[in-house]
């Protein structure tokens, strides 16, 4: 009974599957694939961003690509050991991580320094382009000379004076200072000619400007309005004899 039994259980089990009809087994099979095609996506995004994740903690929070290198260019009184101090950016900082705009107003603190342009250099430099401030005039500090850029900032100071710079005699020389602005005004609408002859420029009030020449002359400027004028009347008198020439009223000269 009991081996009887057993070969029936097993011809119903076997009937079960040969039973499936082929049509009923395509279905399935079809069935199946739509499932992974649905999933296929899904995994495809999952690795992407497992990828793109990974990509990212390498990029932002590991030293992989982090700074290795500060390249310094542009420097001519400067060192670029004196510019690579102000960025202070730690070794192995990821590159990714740096604030560039923090870097540039550290490097633009540097008094000698105009512009400053920070930029990353894949995959572990940091570039630092800076300009420096062009001396136009050097003022009197004591026995030394301060030197000057074109905003009247105040940037170094030197024992001896440049011989291509003229003097600009002020009291507080900066970009704030009212002295220094008449002054720069002047000296920025003088002709070639005052040029070649001019020793300074002296400021003792925005309304008593004078210009120290050559052999001992002087020009009386007055205030800084109407320079380019002034300047156009001054050296036409150049050529004419006396030590004092006085353009404060334009249209109205003097010649002492």
């Amino acid at each position: 009974m009991s081996s009887g039994g057993g070969g029936r259980n097993w011809r119903l089990v076997r009937a079960d599957t040969d039973a499936v009809p082929p049509s009923v087994r395509r279905f399935m099979a079809r069935a199946r694939q739509r499932r992974l095609r649905a999933a296929l996506p899904w995994a495809v995004a999952l690795g992407v961003l497992l990828v793109l994740g990974g990509l990212t903690w390498m990029i932002y929070g590991t030293p992989v690509l982090g700074v290795r290198d500060v390249k310094v260019v542009g420097t001519q009184l400067l060192t670029p050991e004196q510019v690579q101090a102000a960025v202070r950016v730690p070794a192995d900082e990821p590159l990714a991580r740096v604030d560039l705009d923090d870097v540039r107003d550290r490097v633009r603190a540097i008094p000698a320094v105009d512009r400053v342009v920070v930029r990353r250099s894949w995959p572990s430099t940091l570039v630092v382009e800076v300009v420096e401030r062009t001396p136009v005039a050097a003022v009197p500090a004591g026995r030394q000379f301060t030197l000057i850029d074109r905003s009247g900032v105040p940037y170094q100071t030197v024992a001896d004076k440049p011989a291509d710079l003229p003097l600009l005699r002020l009291t507080r020389p900066g970009p704030a200072d009212q002295d220094t602005r008449s002054g720069l005004t002047v000296l920025g609408s003088l002709s070639d000619e005052l040029r070649e002859q001019l020793v300074a420029v002296s400021v003792a009030a925005p309304a008593q400007i004078k210009l120290e020449l050559r052999k001992d002359r002087t020009v009386v400027w007055g205030d800084d309005t109407q320079s380019e004028r002034k300047s156009q009347v001054a050296t036409v008198l150049l050529r004419r004899a006396g030590s004092e020439i006085d353009v404060s009223a334009p249209t109205v000269v003097t010649i002492r």
